[in-house]
């Protein structure tokens, strides 16, 4: 594939399949884990998969900093002919998530019950989330290293591997998870192995780009080491926020589902916590298919190429929002019977809870689509805004204040509103944006 040359509309439909892909790798687990632990423990389950949440999120969105901050100035760099570089960037993202892995295993390690109680568990929850934490542990570098090397085989030609590795892992999730919690008798913690061992075959099948003929990615001594972690960091903050942000929410609302409404209610959330995920990673798959073209194209000054991949980056966001619509407010109770064994408080509540927070997926991926188009056109503080309003800023102050102001049920309108403020800000620079490019590409054809 040339991304400098080839059609953009087939190229980025065989990105956006293979990005779409490689993005669900944690959500596909988490998800079968959700379905598994639920059957298994009940509406407990899932309520400790909610508690542990966060934590997928911290360690995804490493993973994200330094691959998707790495590769953005890797293919832009590698777009406007600086191949030296590019191949920098590629060396010092993959040092930076090393040190990234090992950071966040020593501070998960020495301090794992204090931040599950931050989180919201109780005795009980924190029981079921060490659990599941025991063998995950030993997985958090593979995590990490899912998105860096997926990022990095999009933006080398071979985004399909990606989607191999996560495919493959998943079968193995799904048939792993069911010895292991049921026929082996070990619920959470098998649930737990299973997505540790997931993780170590999807990194594996990625590993085996560098040996074939398609790679192009090599180490060299980079200059100006920490100049390029902070344009790293500059980059790919974006990015890691918005995945951040799950996990940044997920412990607001859990402490004050807990505070205002109960176990029930946070059961009903823990369904949440699993739809999100896997509803994101469509939308990132939209973004990290329009990105490495975008990238590559704005490096080589190519605009019209540029605004024919945006085109059908936001026609995709259209579609996504709308099946996601569909998907949360038609039919909500079948998520609760395909994740736990319901009790009857908890069918009662759960249709309201569902259709409400399911209104904001509409524009949600519109949203986090524009954090990737900012990034490519080098843009970073816009992009660096919207995250920050969607995943703290806004999100944080409405889940917090909403209940005092509005009453306890409000709270499952907060992420509505919040999409709604960043996508008016979000179109406005777009807008924006689109015309100095233009301007730009008109300036030059004269």
């Amino acid at each position: 594939m040339d991304i400098l040359r080839d059609k953009v509309k087939p190229l980025y439909f065989r990105y956006l399949a293979a990005a779409s892909g490689s993005a669900l790798v944690v959500s596909v687990f988490g998800l079968i884990d959700a379905m598994m632990v639920g059957k298994y423990h009940g509406p407990a389950g899932n309520a400790a998969l909610a508690i542990f949440n966060p934590v997928w999120s911290i360690v995804y969105s490493i993973g994200l900093l330094a691959g998707i901050g790495g590769s953005v100035l890797f293919a832009n760099y590698r777009g406007g002919g600086k191949e030296q570089t590019a191949q920098e960037y590629f060396t010092v993202s993959i040092g930076y998530g090393l040190v990234l892995s090992a950071l966040a295993m020593i501070g998960i390690g020495l301090f794992n019950e204090p931040m599950f109680r931050f989180f919201g568990a109780d005795d009980e929850l924190l029981v079921l989330s060490k659990k599941y934490l025991a063998p995950i542990f030993f997985a958090i570098p593979c995590c990490v290293f899912s998105n860096i090397l997926s990022a990095y085989l999009r933006n080398d030609g071979n985004p399909t591997l990606a989607t191999k590795a996560v495919i493959i892992g998943g079968v193995f999730n799904a048939f792993g998870d069911y010895f292991l919690v049921f026929t082996m008798n070990m619920g959470i913690f098998g649930a737990g192995l299973t997505t540790a061992i997931g993780l170590y075959i999807s990194d594996g099948i990625m590993l085996t780009h560098f040996l074939g003929k398609k790679n192009t990615l090599h180490f060299v001594k980079p200059a100006s080491v920490l100049r390029k972690v902070r344009l790293i960091t500059i980059t790919g903050f974006s990015t890691a926020i918005n995945d951040l942000a799950l996990g940044i929410t997920g412990i607001l609302f859990n402490r004050q589902i807990m505070t205002y409404f109960g176990p029930d209610a946070l059961a009903v959330y823990g369904i949440i916590t699993q739809i999100s995920p896997f509803a994101q990673s469509l939308a990132y798959g939209a973004g990290q298919a329009a990105q490495p073209i975008i990238s590559q194209n704005f490096g080589a000054g190519q605009i019209d190429r540029i605004l024919e991949c945006l085109k059908y980056g936001l026609r995709t966001c259209v579609v996504f929002g709308l099946l996601w619509l569909a998907a949360t407010t038609l039919k909500p109770n079948v998520f609760v019977y395909i994740f736990m064994k319901p009790t009857p408080e908890v069918l009662k509540i759960a249709p309201g809870i569902l259709r409400t927070y399911g209104i904001s997926y509409l524009l949600m991926p519109f949203n986090l689509f524009s954090t990737y188009f900012f990034q490519a056109v080098m843009k970073p503080k816009i992009s660096m805004m919207i995250s920050l309003s969607r995943g703290v800023m806004i999100s944080g102050t409405l889940i917090l204040l909403l209940p005092l102001i509005a009453g306890a049920d409000s709270i499952w309108f907060a992420m509505l509103i919040t999409e709604i403020i960043v996508s008016v800000y979000a179109a406005g620079n777009m807008v924006r944006s689109v015309g100095v490019l233009k301007a730009d590409n008109h300036h030059v054809s004269r």
